[in-house]
């Protein structure tokens, strides 16, 4: 086998969440290139069915599974649609999540709690229901996909920052659990252009992005999925607990916020 070789995917089944747009749809189009099929899960079907019809296109599988991750009934109903279909769970991306930089005192605590549940809580459940099938073959691997915000604070991100930050440990404390037989890591990206980065987005604010940069643009989406791809491939196979980051070599968030009393971030 050659080094090349281990970036293989060939007879896997990946889970990705989130997998309609932006670094979800990079991830999971990279994972058919590589040889996967894939299990498209997102809550709308026509971003799924057109990925798939693309992931067909590669010579790979897909499966569409139209999923909100906040309902559990339906995270449960995701991996049996997976086993149904393809016997096997190979590899779970957790994907999906987010939530808009916003000041804390205009952030109640039930909008706090509902971060914590869309970005940690939700993969949380999901790694736990796809563990056993993960382990079956003693290769399994699961990829959380965090975020720089995760540890490195800036001003209007407590609810983001501190979900993320969560995701990671979470990162850290199942890999020890679930070793040897499933690996668990996560990709700490950083501005990258997908259609939720877009809104806010003027020319303005990405100059200003760029410029705090030091690999001077912004990430594309391919740049997180290649390096899912060596998380999630033979190529990784003694790499877990890990943290990767994808962030163009930032220290501290790149986009400008104010401070609760004056000033800026």
């Amino acid at each position: 086998m050659t080094l090349l070789d281990r970036f293989s995917l060939q007879g896997r089944v990946a889970i990705v969440t989130g997998a309609g747009k932006g670094i979800g749809a990079a991830i999971a189009r990279g994972f058919a290139e590589a040889g996967a099929s894939v299990v498209l899960a997102a809550r709308t079907a026509s971003d799924l069915e057109a990925l798939a019809m693309e992931v067909n296109t590669l010579g790979s599988e897909a499966l569409c599974v139209p999923t909100d991750v906040l309902d559990f009934d339906q995270l449960q109903a995701l991996v049996t649609a997976t086993m149904a279909q393809f016997g096997r769970v190979d590899i779970l991306v957790n994907n999906a999540g987010g939530f808009p930089p916003r000041p804390a005192l205009q952030t109640s605590a039930a909008e706090f709690e509902a971060a914590l549940r869309f970005n940690v809580t939700t993969a949380y459940e999901l790694s736990r229901l796809c563990a056993p099938q993960l382990a079956e073959r003693g290769d399994g691997c699961i990829l959380n996909i965090s975020s720089i915000a995760g540890h490195k604070p800036a001003p209007c991100f407590s609810a983001y920052g501190t979900a993320k930050g969560a995701l990671s440990l979470l990162t850290r404390e199942l890999a020890q659990e679930f070793a040897p037989r499933v690996r668990v890591n996560a990709i700490a990206v950083g501005s990258t252009r997908t259609d939720a980065l877009n809104t806010v987005l003027t020319a303005e604010v990405e100059k200003t992005m760029v410029d705090l940069t030091p690999l001077g643009r912004l990430a594309e989406v391919e740049d997180i999925a290649v390096g899912a791809l060596y998380l999630c491939s033979p190529a990784a196979s003694y790499v877990t607990g890990d943290i990767l980051g994808i962030n163009g070599g930032l220290e501290r968030l790149n986009m400008q916020m104010p401070r609760a009393w004056g000033g800026m971030g």
